[in-house]
């Protein structure tokens, strides 16, 4: 299940994939205000989007943020593992955080793991084939 915090994350990066090219930064109260998203939680998400360099910030009175490339370059995917980690269900089928199952026999006959590693790659094809640029037109084509 998606999470509250990766729903406002998504939120504020779609407002921000929204915005012109060239256009000033977005002030984080408009972010918080138009993306209901509360000012503490979104101050941690962009400070972790900041620092996977998929936002920018400027400070001052027009400071606010921007996207740190084009929308089109980036994906659900991207935004949803810097705010929870691994896309993974179970640690044994993730390829960035892999660690065996304490109580696995075998994993090479681990019908969960088989199952979850098709879990696993379906919803990277899916939500990495999602750019915000895409997502903003409504094209959920993957």
């Amino acid at each position: 299940m998606l999470t509250q915090r990766s729903r406002y994350g998504l939120r504020a990066m779609l407002l921000l994939a929204r915005e012109p090219a060239g256009a000033a930064p977005v002030p984080m109260s408009r972010i918080a205000q138009e993306g209901v998203i509360p000012r503490k939680f979104l101050e941690i998400i962009l400070a972790d989007l900041k620092k996977a360099k998929l936002v920018v910030s400027t400070r001052g009175k027009q400071g606010g943020f921007h996207l740190a490339r084009p929308a089109s370059l980036i994906s659900f995917g991207d935004i949803i593992r810097v705010i929870e980690g691994p896309l993974a269900l179970v640690p044994c089928v993730s390829r960035t955080a892999y660690k065996r199952c304490k109580d696995c026999r075998d994993e090479e006959t681990c019908e969960i793991r088989r199952a979850m590693m098709i879990v696993r790659d379906d919803t990277a094809r899916i939500l990495d084939g999602t750019s915000l640029a895409a997502a903003v037109v409504g094209d959920f084509t993957v």
